[in-house]
């Protein structure tokens, strides 16, 4: 039996929160990519790292089947976002890439923001019984 790309025997990849969050971390790898040699233990590292604690979060906390554990590990995915927001203002400030790219991938991080938000209120309300 083989894997149906079109849906996923473990759920989070299909989640529109996941999918954003993985199209999110693809940019921020070709971001690192673009930043300079000397720069790799810091903005490099730490934004690869924060970028795949983004999806795996997600992932993680799906695979926990409660919404309390989902919830909180929502919540590092979401702190982890805001790292790499962070990372991008240093990237903007030293001039590492276009600043229109830069600009651009802050504002997918907002959507991303959003969706994250929203997913950790249903979350929430699955708690109280009334989500679907």
């Amino acid at each position: 039996m083989g894997y149906d790309e079109g849906s996923s025997p473990f759920g989070f990849d299909d989640l529109e929160v996941y999918k954003a969050a993985r199209a999110f971390r693809k940019r921020v790898y070709r971001l690192v990519k673009l930043l300079p040699v000397e720069e790799r233990f810091a903005p490099r590292h730490q934004m690869s790292k924060a970028a795949v604690s983004l999806t795996n979060n997600i992932a993680e906390g799906h695979g926990r089947y409660h919404w309390q554990d989902n919830t909180r590990f929502c919540r590092q995915s979401r702190g982890s976002l805001a790292e790499i927001v962070d990372d991008i203002n240093v990237c903007i400030d030293e001039e590492y890439a276009p600043r229109e790219q830069l600009e651009d991938l802050k504002n997918d991080a907002v959507r991303l923001f959003k969706l994250l938000n929203g997913y950790i209120a249903y979350l929430q309300r699955q708690k109280q019984g009334e989500a679907e």
